[in-house]
């Protein structure tokens, strides 16, 4: 195992752009304006690679929230974004959406400094699926539509009615959003938003907050009226808390962990606001017998080890036939041990660091707590060294359900692998979970994968490939992995009323 060389400094490989933004005097961005918090609190963000405070941005409080939630309210109630046609909605977006492609270097290393993860990646994956979701959102800004229909009223038979339905923007949205994704997850949660002609409180990850205040700005600069998007950052326990139980909140969308979620979702009943939650999963990945143990080995350490294993969908149980199962735990052994370590600026790095020390710390207790169970580590199992929260990644082989590490979400790069004996065995073992988010079987027997696919409760099934998303297909989960959907043409309904009209002609 390579471990991450020593960097000269948190700024090397980024742009003078990159480094001025990081640097500035953050502010929450309400109203169309930039103000500090309330009692001036603030919270440092810190470099994943290094440890090092790179920037403090204000600690919102109950205070700020009501501020900019007042600000949400009277944007969506009076003013130009009220009266805005949806074509000018979708003009909105597409200029958004070009914005953010413009600057999309500067977005990738800010989201690198931030979060941790490769400026190539936060590229090429991130900011991509960012800007092509925009852009499916603003198409749907124009096709938001309701239908008719010929009311039969047994009990007033001389009279003649019609009836429509509409759909309507929900009001405002309180988006809370994670770390592991923080620019991707934004835009999910903005653009429906927008789209739909509803207003938006942001509060992003505490660690992870940058991206969102850039954001905000583009967001500013094609024209978004006032108070239309406002960014509050802060602690969970207080701008997150305030926000999901705020009365003047007409919907709460949040992406997290189960825990966090069922919290949010108790906070925001007590108002009977809408909520959509998507939330934790521990996803199987099944390898059929037929399958070549190479490629399944190579296809299970993608599941993983994207964005070090922090991915709601990350494929962290692997089933594999007891035909090929000594084959692909060597596999997968030989693929961690080869994987190089490094600073999301270092291009010959191929894993960066997690988000935190505390992330760092809960997944070497998770692996400290599989080898008391009994696993066997195959590969890694270790923190790597220097400032950086690194871990290695890792290969849990020889597991079974009592043990923590296969019921819990570990959130890293940590992989359970276990043999089963038949498709019945894998389909019970992959379903026996309390989340159900993603899934994926490998296999090219087409008929038994058409028989298992049926079986396994998840709301995404994939065939041959992981963690694979497209705009118009909708993500979401069974279980404890959420309520709702996110993406696709589903997404339209979580910001959307559906009124009623019944007319006597």
């Amino acid at each position: 195992m390579t471990e991450p060389a020593a960097q000269q400094s948190v700024f090397h490989g980024v742009s003078a752009a990159t480094r001025a933004f990081v640097e500035r005097n953050h502010r929450l961005h309400i109203g169309g304006d930039w103000h500090d918090a309330h009692d001036g609190a603030r919270l440092e963000v810190f470099d994943p690679a290094t440890g090092v405070a790179v920037a403090s941005v204000p600690a919102a409080q109950a205070s700020d929230v009501d501020r900019a939630v007042a600000a949400a309210r009277d944007a969506f109630e009076d003013g130009e974004w009220a009266h805005m046609p949806p074509v000018a909605r979708e003009r909105l977006l597409l200029q958004l959406a070009d914005a953010m492609e413009a600057h999309a270097d500067e977005l990738a290393e800010i989201e690198s400094l931030d979060q941790g993860k490769a400026v190539g990646m936060a590229r090429h994956l991130d900011l991509t699926m960012a800007v092509d979701f925009v852009r499916y959102m603003a198409g749907w800004a124009t096709k938001i539509d309701g239908r008719t229909v010929t009311p039969s009223v047994p009990y007033l038979p001389d009279q003649t009615f019609t009836g429509w339905t509409r759909k309507e923007p929900v009001g405002v949205v309180g988006a809370i959003i994670p770390w592991n994704f923080p620019l991707l997850m934004a835009a999910w949660k903005i653009a429906p938003a927008l789209a739909t002609g509803c207003t938006v409180v942001l509060k992003p990850a505490e660690e992870t907050p940058l991206t969102a205040l850039r954001f905000a700005e583009l967001i500013e600069s094609v024209g978004t009226p006032a108070g239309v998007v406002n960014v509050v950052t802060g602690e969970g326990h207080a701008a997150g808390a305030a926000l999901s139980g705020h009365p003047g909140v007409d919907k709460i969308a949040f992406t997290g962990s189960t825990e966090v979620g069922k919290r949010i979702g108790k906070a925001a009943v007590e108002n009977m606001t809408r909520v959509s939650l998507e939330l934790g999963g521990k996803s199987p990945v099944i390898v059929l017998d037929d399958m070549d143990p190479r490629a399944a080995a190579q296809g299970a350490a993608e599941a993983i080890f994207l964005n070090h294993g922090q991915v709601c969908t990350a494929g962290s149980r692997l089933y594999v036939s007891q035909r090929h199962y000594d084959d692909v735990v060597d596999g997968l052994a030989g693929i961690a041990r080869g994987m190089r370590l490094g600073s999301g600026r270092d291009p010959e790095a191929q894993m960066g660091p997690l988000v935190s020390r505390a992330q760092q710390q809960r997944v070497t207790d998770y692996i400290a707590s599989g080898r008391e169970q009994g696993a066997r580590i195959a590969a890694g199992g270790g923190a790597g060294e220097g400032g950086g929260y690194y871990v290695e990644p890792t290969i849990l082989a020889d597991t079974n359900h009592q043990m923590r590490v296969v019921r819990e979400e570990i959130f890293g790069p940590v992989l359970t692998v276990m043999p089963y004996d038949d498709l019945d065995d894998a389909a019970r073992l992959a379903n026996d979970s309390p989340y159900g988010l993603g899934a994926s079987v490998w296999s090219n027997d087409l008929s038994r994968v058409h028989r298992l696919i049926p079986k396994i409760r998840a709301g995404t099934v994939w065939v041959n490939c992981h963690n694979v998303l497209d705009p118009a297909l909708p993500l979401g989960g069974f279980k404890q992995s959420g309520i709702g959907r996110e993406l696709g043409r589903e997404v339209v309904d979580l910001y959307t009323e559906t009124k009623t009209v019944l007319m006597s002609v």
